[in-house]
């Protein structure tokens, strides 16, 4: 990909000269690090109307591959931004892989994926790609959201309501003031440690040469691991195709091996060739990219501080393995966007970004705690570990019962089930199927409420959805009017009818089931209402939908005082 690289901007100042004057605006969302958080943070927002200044030291996106796979998940928030499009045009799909116990195949990955889903289980493209699409849905909202190249903020003074960033530019430094800071900035995060904040958890030993090639090669797309491979013994190596013919592979050091000396072309080229020669690749080939990985497990305790947040890898480092680390980072921006919105536009009280941090939190943990049990099977951390992977790969290839441990976890969306936002959670009991709360929305196809074919993520808006199953279409009176005075509301809500048939006279949009896939897979075919956060999880299902209950739960999802719950 060739860079665009992007021209300082000079801002306006309130005074007369840039070095050491302040940004003339105080702004009400400052987004530290315009990598694929910040900018998913800053579309995030503008869905809701509220502007951001996106700050990012660099001067164009990123090079090399970094972060090259994205989930399914991730693609549905995408969508959500309007911004899937590309990304699917130029991404490459996959759905599975195979590992092989130096050069005998001991498992074959197949990930989850049905005739429901809108999306592929996962696509690989370069993080570069990704960043460049973003950027360019972000110049649509040019009155919403401003980035500013070459803007790297040096330090942080936090406020009662606010804090004030200095920032770094080519025309000198200047002072800019926030209502609310959100730190992108990454794994070496400066707004982290301003705060004098301190990850927690392991780092690895563990290191991985990451090196992108240019290789054309008909092998199909699909994630390969080698334990102790002929070509690299001693090493795990990992091989993806990415797309303009660009391969990545990721292979581990030795302990024996300096990691300075590694990553010479010198050095990793004769290894790279070794490999492409042991799998019979024999087109000519060349490197484009090489850098280095090291393992790490770690997390903020807390994801708010005051008027300053932390999303993605400043807040969390989580081994590659599984591709939850840029995966993980976009769906802390959807749970965290909405929730700033609301709080911004003074809609919800402080409170409700206390249950960001809560659940990604809880989201982060479970994320390390698969992605710890792939590292220590990828990089044994002791002799022990790496007595346990030879005895479960070398019996792997005979034995079926052995295969799901050499099985590499790959990233799914996190539920919540015990989020404060969750409402009347002893309903559900009554259902046999569909998500409960605290679970994101599985995916269905629908013929969507204008007689085009869709799926139920199509539904949701940047809003709290009330998705009203009906058979026949009818909605009863009571329920119509509860949800006609909710959407009247200050709180976004919209309701939508889920029916065999659009009704006659229907006043709710209907989104026709017409083979009822959808209301079995809710478990809704006799009736139900799911009360739908807008970061697709929902917070609370009825049976009855009951009209009085819908409004409580809406509260409780806002973090407003409700009754009590039932």
């Amino acid at each position: 990909m060739l860079a665009t690289y992007f021209d300082y901007r000079r801002h306006p100042v309130r005074l007369p000269r840039l070095d050491g004057g302040a940004d003339a605006v105080r702004h009400r969302a400052a987004i530290v690090g315009g990598g694929p958080i910040g900018l998913s943070l800053a579309l995030g927002l503008a869905r809701y109307g509220v502007p951001s200044v996106v700050l990012e030291a660099d001067d164009t996106v990123c090079t090399g591959s970094r972060a090259a796979c994205i989930s399914r998940r991730s693609l549905e928030i995408f969508a959500a931004l309007g911004c899937e499009a590309p990304m699917l045009a130029k991404g490459l799909a996959w759905t599975g892989g195979r590992s092989y116990y130096r050069d005998t195949e001991v498992f074959r990955l197949s990930m989850p994926h049905d005739e429901n889903q809108r999306f592929p289980p996962m696509i690989n493209l370069q993080q570069c790609f990704a960043e460049q699409f973003l950027v360019d849905e972000a110049a649509r909202y040019a009155d919403l959201v401003d980035i500013r190249w070459q803007s790297k903020v040096t330090g942080v003074t936090p406020g009662a309501d606010g804090a004030r960033l200095a920032v770094e530019t080519p025309g000198g430094t200047y002072s800019l003031d926030a209502g609310w800071v959100v730190a992108c900035d990454g794994a070496r995060s400066a707004v982290r440690q301003a705060l004098g904040l301190k990850l927690e958890g392991t780092q690895y030993e563990g290191r991985y040469v990451i090196v992108d090639i240019l290789l054309r090669s008909d092998y199909p797309t699909e994630r390969r691991a080698w334990f102790d491979p002929p070509s690299n013994p001693g090493s795990t190596l990992l091989m993806h195709k990415q797309p303009d013919d660009i391969w990545r592979i990721d292979y581990q050091l030795r302990d024996d091996e300096d990691p300075d000396e590694a990553v010479k072309p010198e050095n990793v080229l004769p290894r790279v060739a070794s490999h492409l020669a042991m799998i019979g690749e024999r087109q000519d080939w060349e490197p484009v990219w090489i850098s280095m990985y090291k393992a790490n497990a770690l997390t903020l305790p807390s994801y708010r501080h005051g008027r300053v947040l932390f999303a993605g890898d400043a807040a969390h480092l989580v081994p590659i393995f599984g591709v939850r680390g840029m995966n993980s980072g976009i769906d802390d921006t959807h749970n965290l966007a909405w929730k700033l919105a609301l709080v911004d536009r003074g809609l919800a009280p402080e409170a409700l970004l206390d249950t960001y941090s809560d659940e990604r939190v809880h989201a982060t943990r479970e994320n390390l705690r698969y992605a710890t049990k792939s590292t220590e099977f990828m990089a044994p951390p002791s002799h022990g570990f790496a007595l346990m992977r030879e005895a479960v790969l070398s019996l792997a290839a005979e034995h079926a019962w052995v295969r799901p441990l050499v099985n590499p976890r790959q990233t799914s969306a996190i539920a919540f089930p015990d989020s404060a936002l969750n409402a009347f959670a002893a309903r559900s009991a009554a259902f046999e199927a569909g998500p409960r709360p605290g679970e994101v929305l599985p995916e269905c196809p629908l013929e969507r409420v204008d007689g085009m074919y869709g799926h139920v993520t199509d539904l949701l808006g940047p809003c709290f959805t009330a998705l009203v199953f009906c058979p026949e279409g009818a909605v009863p009176a009571d329920l119509q009017t509860a949800l006609a005075r909710l959407a009247r509301g200050a709180v976004p809500f919209a309701a939508v009818a889920v029916a065999s048939r659009r009704a006659p006279g229907a006043t709710l949009p209907t989104a026709v089931d017409a083979g009822g896939r959808a209301a079995r897979l809710f478990g809704a075919e006799g009736g139900a209402v799911y009360l739908v956060r807008p970061d697709g999880h929902v917070c609370a299902r009825w049976r009855d939908g009951a009209a009085g209950e819908i409004e409580v739960a809406l509260r409780r999802a806002v973090c407003a005082s409700v009754p009590e719950m039932r």
